[in-house]
């Protein structure tokens, strides 16, 4: 389980680390440039994009950044960067992270990290081979809901868990096109790999590895090519069911959380307001708050009574921190922390889409563990 991670301030001996960043698109304009630009330690280097509408958009926030229109520069100078932050199409991710570590440096990649766990597995070698820090940004264990979960479940305020239900919905009911919503199985498009990299990671963070995986994947919308709207179900090794939902067709959301335990459930309705306020422009700072939510949008515990009705206590949901993620992997390249998503949990997630793909298309349930005391079976 993940909380805040903490961190130390550089000395001022220390010379910022200097980040180059692949791609500015929606995940490196709106995440990954404001999240690095607002981390001690850390300085937005060099961007890598040849759209000329992206480059003024960089360089009206971040001044003095500098512009490469291709990731091969970067290796051409790997001795003025200190750390490569890969934020391009899902299919470039291996490649691109792939030569960074074979240049010498030091590695994040957004989720998926890969299209394969083998992919991922390959490249958590190939690190470990070089000695140089891989990982991947995997945002949503610095949720609000997400840490207010893992604090109640060390805490034992739920008892035993029994079944934990995630839901990421979105009501899109026209396609927006691109990459994302390729049907090009090369493109790694569609939401099992996109939401879905999030519920999964999340759910073997909390409840550990995956024994049984199931399925259903649909292509709901006309006119569109990958999957939107999937439900998996993961009987974890330790007998925790996860039910997860993601999807683009949802006319009514149901809540983000429902989680089941023998003492007491919690439920959280609400999305975490950090990827609202970095799309609106709002950044981390040290004299604001950050990650914040009203009280009335406050999961709540009890037992008996649906919280819709007023059954249960409210539960002050803690701050989101994704500020979090970027400062550990700063002391990580420092020496003073741990990796705080390593490429091998990644591979992990990967076998349960790989698993749930499988499924989908073959109406079975898929074994991954021997734990699993059903085989694969047609559903």
């Amino acid at each position: 389980m993940t909380g805040n991670a903490t961190h130390e301030t550089p000395g001022p001996s220390e010379a910022p680390l200097r980040v180059g960043l692949v791609g500015y698109g929606l995940a490196g304009s709106v995440f990954h440039a404001p999240l690095i630009a607002a981390t001690d330690g850390l300085v937005l280097d060099t961007v890598v994009t040849s759209d000329e509408e992206r480059r003024a958009q960089a360089r009206a926030e971040f001044p003095g950044v500098r512009f490469a229109a291709s990731p091969q520069e970067l290796w051409e100078r790997a001795d003025e960067l200190d750390l490569i932050v890969i934020a391009s199409p899902n299919r470039t991710h291996v490649p691109i992270a792939t030569a960074a570590l074979e240049a010498g440096l030091p590695v994040v990649v957004d989720k998926p990290i890969a299209g394969t766990a083998a992919e991922a597995r390959g490249l958590a070698a190939l690190a470990e081979e070089r000695g140089l820090l891989l990982s991947v940004f995997q945002n949503r264990r610095w949720d609000n809901d997400f840490r207010t979960l893992a604090r109640l479940l060390a805490d034992g305020e739920l008892g035993e868990v029994q079944r934990f239900e995630s839901r990421f919905e979105r009501w899109r009911p026209q396609p927006k096109g691109g990459w994302r919503e390729s049907g090009d199985p090369q493109e790694i498009g569609g939401l099992l790999y996109d939401l879905g990299s999030h519920v999964v990671d999340q759910a073997l963070t909390l409840f550990g590895p995956a024994a049984l995986v199931y399925a259903e994947s649909d292509v709901r919308r006309p006119g569109a090519a990958a999957d939107d709207d999937t439900f998996l179900a993961i009987t974890h090794v330790n007998g925790v069911r996860s039910h997860l939902y993601v999807s683009a067709t949802a006319a009514q959301r149901g809540p983000r959380f429902r989680v089941l335990g023998q003492s007491a459930g919690y439920v959280k309705y609400g999305l975490d307001p950090q990827e609202a306020d970095l799309r609106a422009g709002v950044r981390p700072a040290a004299d604001r708050p950050w990650g914040e939510e009203p009280e009335e949008l406050w999961g709540r515990i009890g037992s008996g009574e649906s919280p819709l009705t007023g059954g249960g206590t409210p539960v002050r949901t803690l701050p989101g921190d994704y500020p979090a993620y970027y400062a550990a992997v700063a002391d990580a390249l420092r020496g003073k922390g741990e990796n705080p998503v390593n490429a091998l949990q990644s591979a992990a997630a990967l076998d349960v889409l790989e698993a749930a793909r499988r499924s989908a298309r073959e109406g079975v349930a898929v074994k991954l563990s021997d734990s699993a005391d059903t085989e694969e079976q047609p559903v």
